[in-house]
């Protein structure tokens, strides 16, 4: 289960020590009453600009914060070229985007979220306005300890929302694996090599890596999709981006041949919420990511030499697949992140997906 711890002060401890496999990953310390404004803005599609998209529009919180499709959406008249990732257990990632481009700094994320063409495409300028113009972002901004909404503390506010954003009842927390995850587990850590990769409390290293993964050929096929591709290659600074047929991945920071198709590794945190899997979507199982794995990983000449077939039998696979989702929880309460209001301009009726002005 990932739940929002609620906003009240008492609720959001300290962080506190985290041991991998033993240990539920802790709640953060965050200003409660902003992180209750961040909550606010996080569904409110008025911060892009026609407003359209909401941050949950691609971070559903039924999917673990993600949206269930391979591709994700984007700003009206595109598409996006990536899946959407998790935001569970945000607060303790060491790098953002599928390409590593960010750093840890949430505020760095907000900002590029809401502001980048193909993304929610909002002039944060308008953005401050039309909050000043909403009694209820009034009201909440002051609540928190600032004298008038502003672009700054909006960003701070959605940071500490995203932080309350922690797992909770996943199996492998409690030890209460059935045999098969047991078995899956040594695998996992043994001659699956998994655990070289999938590390920390998190099962991340929050590094690039490439593993060979097939490109997803509906990014170059769909020309909303290709748009915002070649958008984001121009803006990356990107050689040759009207002509290219690949994902770069963790090249557009180095500009380094050797980095090419490399991309983060991602946590498997809620793996049974999140399909499908990779930064492109192209696979819609669990089963298929341990047979990509098992096969030793794609075709690519610079993939990590670490990759080899691994000649797993059928059961151990399934094993495996059992302990992949002993990382999730086994419940998932939507209600714990809906708001509502009845008394100002802007209301969400029944479902935040069902938004109206």
């Amino acid at each position: 289960m990932i739940r929002t711890l609620s906003v009240i002060g008492a609720l959001f401890a300290g962080t506190a020590a985290m041991a991998q496999d033993s240990v539920p990953i802790q709640p953060m310390d965050v200003n409660a009453a902003r992180a209750e404004l961040g909550k606010r803005m996080f569904y409110d599609p008025r911060l892009s600009g026609d407003t359209s998209l909401a941050c949950a529009s691609c971070h559903m919180p039924d999917k673990a914060f993600t949206d269930g499709e391979a591709l994700s959406q984007a700003y009206s008249g595109a598409m996006h070229f990536r899946n959407s990732p998790t935001l569970a257990n945000v607060g303790y990632r060491a790098a953002w985007m599928h390409d590593g481009r960010l750093g840890t700094n949430l505020n760095d994320v907000a900002r590029e979220m809401i502001t980048e063409t193909y993304l929610m495409n909002m002039d944060m300028r308008i953005m401050q306005e039309r909050m000043k113009q909403d009694p209820k972002y009034v009201e909440m901004f002051a609540a928190a300890g600032m004298s008038e909404p502003s672009n700054g503390g909006a960003r701070n506010a959605l940071m500490d929302f995203m932080k309350t954003i922690v797992s909770r009842g996943a199996p492998i927390d409690s030890g209460d694996l059935t045999s098969s995850a047991e078995r899956g587990r040594l695998i996992f850590e043994g001659k699956g090599q998994c655990s070289s990769c999938h590390s920390g409390p998190r099962y991340s290293d929050d590094k690039p890596h490439n593993t060979g993964v097939p490109n997803n050929p509906d990014i170059w096929s769909d020309p909303e999709r290709h748009s915002a591709f070649v958008t984001y290659g121009k803006f990356m600074g990107v050689e040759n981006y009207m002509n290219l047929r690949e994902d770069l991945g963790a090249y557009i920071r180095t500009h380094t041949p050797d980095t090419k198709r490399s991309f983060l590794t991602p946590t498997l945190r809620e793996l049974t919420y999140t399909a499908p899997y990779m930064h492109n979507g192209v696979f819609e199982t669990l089963e298929e990511v341990v047979e990509f794995y098992n096969a030793g990983g794609g075709d690519d000449d610079l993939k990590d030499s670490r990759l080899k077939p691994l000649g797993l039998a059928a059961s151990e696979k399934g094993d495996l697949v059992e302990f992949l989702k002993s990382m999730s929880g086994d419940t998932y309460d939507v209600d714990a992140y809906v708001w509502r209001e009845d008394d100002f301009g802007y209301q969400l009726i029944d479902d935040w997906r069902n938004a109206t002005n």
